[in-house]
């Protein structure tokens, strides 16, 4: 499919979108656009099968940590004191994290940390650094080398077959994410498979429980996979260079994947999808039409939006 940017009726910008909805057993019910099967990597949008990776590893992460370890946070103040409470637990601290310094994602964060004194980046800012703390957590349980970063680190040698088993595809050749760990491919049908174990599957209840209930935990509160978790009952997990997993609790998995990297086709293209599958009620979509039919603006005020402009395949 295509969002565009529709401005009195005119067409003025496109952006292509992948989407595709799967059941757990791996089976295609419904796409939008074209491109199911041309890799991409999966970025944050795998950190619900790393989070499981690393609890069964021994992480030993409560119902509100889960949330952080599985999410790209703000870095607000509540997200940097469970990271905190993370490493300290067992005995770790933030020169422990891999991660690159960084300023929070959060704008209102950055001034926040800039009015109490705070002069430069820190890791523990990072949006990934949840993650990585749950990360350390595993190693320590497990005896295992605190450079969690390595390619042939147990612990990523294990996501790596983890992530393959989800979604039935082959991972490899992997990639370094932007935080410095590594980062496995996909295709939006492979990652809509994983998606839908995440919706279903035993293993995954308390990471799929912790993800909707404590959502402003595993983003910030107002990102726009947040707002879409706010009204889909669903574990709603994206990643750099626009893509999406969506684990719906009545057993689909659904991803996207905007083709531009813009995150805000991926979000129209999942709500799309929702309503071509009939499973958004009245009132959450009418919550959600800022969400998937954004304003543009001109002049200080709206005089477009960003829409839905293709069809099913």
């Amino acid at each position: 499919m295509l969002a565009g940017v529709v401005r009195s009726g005119l067409v003025e910008a496109r952006h292509p979108v992948s989407v595709a909805v799967a059941d757990p057993d791996g089976r295609v019910i419904l796409t939008l656009g074209s491109d199911l099967d041309t890799p991409f990597y999966a970025r944050s949008a795998a950190k619900p099968f790393q989070t499981t990776v690393s609890q069964r590893n021994g992480a030993d992460l409560g119902p509100e940590q889960l949330a952080v370890v599985s999410g790209s946070h703000g870095g607000q103040p509540i997200h940097i004191a469970y990271i905190r409470e993370l490493l300290g637990e067992v005995g770790l601290g933030e020169e422990h994290l891999l991660c690159p310094p960084s300023w929070p994602m959060s704008t209102d964060a950055v001034l926040r940390a800039a009015r109490s004194g705070i002069a430069s980046a820190m890791p523990v800012f990072h949006n990934c650094s949840g993650k990585h703390a749950g990360m350390l957590r595993a190693c320590v349980a497990r005896g295992w080398s605190l450079h969690y970063d390595a390619a042939d680190h147990p612990l990523q040698v294990e996501n790596a077959a983890f992530l393959a088993e989800v979604s039935g595809q082959p991972v490899e050749p992997s990639g370094i994410d932007g935080c410095g760990v590594p980062t496995f491919r996909t295709t939006v049908s492979g990652l809509a498979a994983a998606f839908a174990k995440l919706a279903v599957l035993p293993e995954f209840a308390e990471v799929r429980t912790a993800m909707s209930r404590f959502g402003s935990l595993t983003s910030d509160g107002e990102r726009r996979e947040a707002r879409l978790a706010r009204w889909v009952p669903a574990a709603v997990k994206g990643g750099a260079q626009g893509c999406l997993g969506v684990a719906w609790y009545g057993g689909l998995g659904i991803a996207a994947k905007s083709w531009t990297g813009d995150p805000e086709p991926a979000v129209i293209g999942v709500i799309e999808a929702l309503r071509r599958l009939g499973i958004l009620p009245d009132y959450p979509a009418e919550m959600l039409e800022p969400t998937a039919r954004p304003p543009v603006t001109g002049g200080g005020r709206p005089v477009g939006t960003l829409q839905p402009i293709g069809g099913l395949d």
